[in-house]
């Protein structure tokens, strides 16, 4: 039992002595980093790597832009934070709720899905550019006169995907509807409004919606 006990003791002064060590380098490495050796040669820091950065020419709502992008940055990006088009939202950013939605060379996409060096050489329409010369685009008016938004934070991303189909399909019934906009998610689930402001727009108010 006594040698045990030796044992055990000198474990505890080892471990006590270890610690003491460590503490004591410790300190010792950062007094000499505030203090360097006088004559050393000190060391720049070294330079962030730069970010690769491409240009790029777009249009955009009618209007052409020519700028510099990050290889990095999505279109939403691009739109929000560098063209203050706030108008497409972000939701999920992964491509799933369809709150980013805008028209590119007039197929809806999810512009957090999609790189804005992707666009170069492209035309993008945003939710800015559906209202012409001061009149709101009659799908817009369709969807204030059926109560179609209701928090509205998905309303953008339904009038692209909705303008898209038009676009394709002038006279959609509310079956193709449902299937064209299936990507678009509502959280206030006013889906029905949302469909009968379609048939609206495409000049059937009693499409049957419901």
């Amino acid at each position: 039992m006594a040698g045990s006990h030796k044992d055990e003791v000198s474990r505890r002064e080892f471990l006590e002595g270890t610690g003491a060590a460590v503490v004591a380098v410790t300190a010792a490495s950062t007094l000499g980093a505030q203090a360097p050796v006088p004559g050393a040669l000190e060391t720049a820091p070294s330079a962030v790597e730069d970010v690769p950065r491409t240009r790029i020419s777009v249009i955009v709502n009618g209007t052409k832009h020519v700028l510099e992008v990050e290889d990095r940055w999505t279109l939403v990006e691009l739109l929000r934070d560098h063209l203050r088009l706030t108008g497409t939202k972000i939701g999920c950013d992964r491509g799933e709720c369809g709150a980013c939605t805008v028209l590119l060379d007039g197929k809806a996409v999810y512009s957090c899905s999609n790189l804005a060096v992707w666009a170069d050489g492209r035309e993008i329409v945003t939710v800015e550019g559906l209202a012409r010369g001061g009149r709101l685009d009659p799908l817009q008016q369709a969807f204030i006169d059926h109560n179609a938004p209701q928090c509205a934070f998905c309303t953008s991303g339904q009038l692209m995907s909705a303008r898209a189909l038009l676009n394709r399909n002038p006279s959609p019934t509310a079956a193709q509807i449902r299937s064209a906009m299936v990507g678009n998610l509502c959280r206030c689930a006013n889906y029905p409004a949302i469909v009968e402001a379609v048939l609206a727009a495409a000049g059937q108010p009693n499409g049957g919606a419901r």
